[in-house]
């Protein structure tokens, strides 16, 4: 027998698609910044887009944080990328979507590794690096840099964006949306409530397999902690409840 498990909140679909509004926006206003920095770096200006890459890959961890689904991060960035060419106009075109696609599962991979349960420093970094390491590779092959003299170059200068402007900003993004109390009815909020003792898993939510439930969280009728899943000294699993069994005129990194 397993945890069970439910569709996504409409809330969770809704904080997606406004992410997704807001980033697509910014990610366009990136680019138009990417062609003052090209001018301003001189004979070096093709590498402005390692220098930038980071930026158009911020959603994608910040999307994980708030919701802690699998998939949320690949969800906003392909989101972020449809609004950046259907609405604002992107030459790139659909091909966004693909660099979407592999800039948010680059993303993934370290929240994935630790189960969608940690979401300190070294997680974000390591996404912001897993980020633009999968769309180096893929920019790489389909604008042929393997060859090129300032491949190395290219490769410090977008690992460091990946730091700063994936990893590092989305995690400041997302401290700051926390303290504001604008997380307080999703994931990220509702965990930072449980760690200060006060919050419930609501009635008929199920706690994903590999979860842990918070010092101090209560787990309502009926529902199931799944296999793995750990509950804490003073919490309290009520009458009924089962413990179970078991992505030169378009975005950069586009073809």
């Amino acid at each position: 027998m397993s945890g069970r498990r439910i569709p996504w909140a409409l809330r969770d679909l809704v904080v997606i698609a406004v992410l997704a509004a807001v980033f697509g926006f910014l990610y366009w206003a990136l680019v138009q910044a990417w062609g003052g920095l090209q001018v301003a770096m001189g004979p070096l200006g093709d590498l402005a887009q390692n220098a930038l890459m980071g930026g158009w890959i911020t959603v994608a961890p910040l999307a994980v944080f708030v919701v802690r689904r699998p998939g949320a991060g690949i969800a906003a960035e392909i989101g972020a990328a449809f609004v950046e060419f259907a609405f604002l106009g992107s030459p790139a075109g659909p091909t966004l979507l693909i660099a979407g696609l592999v800039q948010g599962g680059g993303a993934e991979v370290a929240f994935a590794l630790t189960r969608y349960r940690r979401f300190g420093w070294p997680t974000f970094l390591a996404s912001g690096v897993g980020a633009v390491t999968a769309s180096f590779v893929w920019a790489g092959t389909t604008q042929d840099w393997w060859t090129q003299d300032l491949l190395a170059l290219r490769a410090v200068l977008q690992l460091v964006s990946g730091l700063v402007l994936t990893g590092a900003l989305a995690k400041v993004l997302a401290e700051g949306l926390l303290r504001a109390g604008v997380l307080d009815n999703f994931a990220a909020g509702r965990a930072a409530a449980g760690r200060a003792g006060d919050v419930t898993v609501p009635d008929g939510d199920a706690v994903p397999d590999g979860d842990a439930v918070p010092d101090g969280v209560a787990v309502p009728d009926g529902d199931a902690v799944p296999d793995g899943d750990a509950v804490p000294d003073g919490d309290a699993v009520p009458d009924g409840d089962a413990i179970t069994a078991g992505r030169d005129d378009v975005r950069p990194g586009s073809p």
